[in-house]
């Protein structure tokens, strides 16, 4: 996948142990197999979420959009990376390659939006992305939101894909932790309907303020 200005997701990700390496040298693991898998139970609280028309930012190979799909959702995955998009595509789902920032199908009238898998990154600024998000929501849509474990707070750092076959270039990645998003959900309008947790994932349903 692709993240805006950042993380994508390419055929040298594909079957490989990746991590995104930070400027300090910190080493982040990415779960590439929960990616490229069938969605898991933690998956469901997602999922179980949507009740209309989604729209998945960051959609990757397109798990959470094909499930939705198959679930009757109407399901749009975006993604910036043509081979994200491509695999989308296989699992019988709808993708479109292109930028979270820029003019998409439907503005204004997705029912909820995505960000799993810690989107609510792209781009580094997470309150830019979710007021972006807020164009792109109907006047009563939410969004759902994977989040870091309790304790993290909101955290920005120069990051890039490794190995180095995976990718290179530094970008700019943010975290969210469940204890800060409160605050940029104020910050942007937005208000925490509910947060949970499954395992050691962390998620969130962020309504209009």
């Amino acid at each position: 996948m692709k993240l805006a200005s950042g993380r994508e997701f390419d055929h040298g990700l594909l079957g490989r142990h990746c991590w995104l390496e930070l400027a300090s040298g910190e080493r982040v693991e990415l779960p590439v197999d929960r990616w490229t898998d069938g969605c898991g139970q933690g998956d469901a609280v997602l999922l179980d979420a949507c009740e209309g028309p989604t729209l998945d930012v960051g959609c990757g190979p397109g798990r959470l959009t094909a499930a939705l799909t198959r679930r009757g959702v109407v399901a749009l995955g975006v993604d910036s990376s043509p081979i994200a998009v491509q695999l989308t595509r296989q699992r019988g789902a709808s993708a479109l390659q292109r930028n979270v920032f820029d003019r998409l199908p439907g503005e204004g009238r997705w029912n909820h939006v995505l960000l799993a898998d810690g989107n609510i990154g792209i781009g580094g600024d997470p309150g830019v992305l979710l007021r972006r998000v807020r164009e792109l929501l109907t006047g009563d849509g939410d969004v759902l939101v994977e989040l870091e474990a309790p304790g993290h707070g909101l955290r920005r750092d120069h990051v890039r894909l490794r190995p180095r076959s995976a990718g290179g270039r530094w970008f700019t990645w943010a975290w969210v932790g469940v204890d800060a998003v409160a605050e940029v959900a104020a910050r942007t309008g937005f208000r925490v309907d509910w947060t949970t947790s499954h395992g050691h994932r962390w998620f969130a349903k962020l309504d209009r303020a």
